[in-house]
């Protein structure tokens, strides 16, 4: 079973079995196999914005950076989310 805040979707879903699957075989617990799969599904989730926090402060920062955001490295994430957002419409 997916761990908590990964959808049911098919391709999240399929993505952790898939890697919970590799994991065992390789020689993990199943814990250790179920553990591994959550962080790589949320870490995916957090890359391309999706994740319950939306896109990280990196993310922030880079796109505030390409549209020539000054003060962008002084700001906070939600600064840099208001910014960036302001910017782009």
């Amino acid at each position: 079973m997916p761990p908590r805040g990964v959808k049911k979707g098919p391709k999240r879903a399929r993505q952790y079995e898939h890697i919970k699957k590799s994991e065992k075989e390789a020689g993990r617990s199943e814990d250790r196999a179920e553990e591994i799969a959550a962080r790589a599904v949320n870490k995916e989730k957090a890359r391309s914005g999706s994740g319950p926090g939306g896109r990280t402060r990196e993310q922030l920062y880079n796109d505030a950076k390409k549209l020539g955001i000054e003060g962008r490295s002084k700001m906070s994430k939600s600064q840099l989310q208001r910014a960036v957002a302001g910017a782009e419409s």
